[in-house]
């Protein structure tokens, strides 16, 4: 039986809140969707984001945080990978901005809630940055002696895991009702739509040039 001690619980829910609620990558990336894409777009951006986190909780869990904390080349193909996906879907974002101004009816097409879904999962599973921290981060708070470590592990990280998902839904909720003031205008309709699409493509950049500190 796994016993996670109230005060080590209360520390670690402390230092979590602090890292989750300071604005990074994927808050900018759900705010985009939600202000491209409106409220539904960005919680379902949010979900998926925290799915791809989840399974980082598990591969972290099984030791792949470590061999990952190692690695400068399984690192590295990671980054790329997720890097060159969010530059092809700011590039599709930017390319698609003009749908938004001619019906709403293709804004929502193109923000249906499984598809965004499996964007925001590809997003969030694949970024290093991710499963370092939880590498980083989750073994600090283990009690060896409290029980099996990796079931520790596990539960630490669903609870980062829900802590995310209700920071980055909140944003996106927010994003989206701003989208509804935004959408008055088909200029700035258009506008959010292309710069959505460059928020996308610069935090693919920055994620391609980041290092693994």
């Amino acid at each position: 039986m796994v016993v996670i001690g109230l005060d080590r619980l209360a520390v670690f829910l402390t230092v979590v809140t602090v890292l989750i609620s300071v604005p990074g990558p994927s808050v900018l990336f759900v705010v985009s969707r939600g202000v491209a894409l409106g409220r539904r777009a960005a919680v379902s951006t949010a979900v998926g984001n925290e799915a791809g986190l989840l399974v980082q909780v598990v591969l972290v869990a099984f030791g792949l945080g470590e061999v990952l904390a190692r690695s400068l080349l399984v690192f590295s193909i990671l980054k790329f990978a997720g890097a060159l996906y969010l530059v092809y879907l700011g590039v599709q974002a930017w390319r698609h901005r003009k749908l938004l101004v001619v019906e709403e009816r293709a804004a929502a097409s193109a923000g249906r809630p499984g598809r965004v879904f499996r964007e925001g999962f590809i997003v969030g599973v694949s970024n290093p940055k991710g499963l370092l921290i939880f590498g980083a981060v989750l073994p600090q708070f283990v009690d060896s002696s409290a029980g099996n470590v990796r079931v520790q592990l596990l539960l630490l990280g669903l609870i980062c895991v829900l802590i995310a998902l209700v920071s980055d839904a909140t944003w996106g909720l927010l994003a989206g009702t701003a989208r509804n003031w935004l959408a008055r205008s088909p200029r700035r309709l258009s506008w959010i739509g292309g710069a959505s699409g460059v928020v996308m493509v610069g935090l693919g950049i920055r994620l391609a040039f980041s290092g693994r500190e």
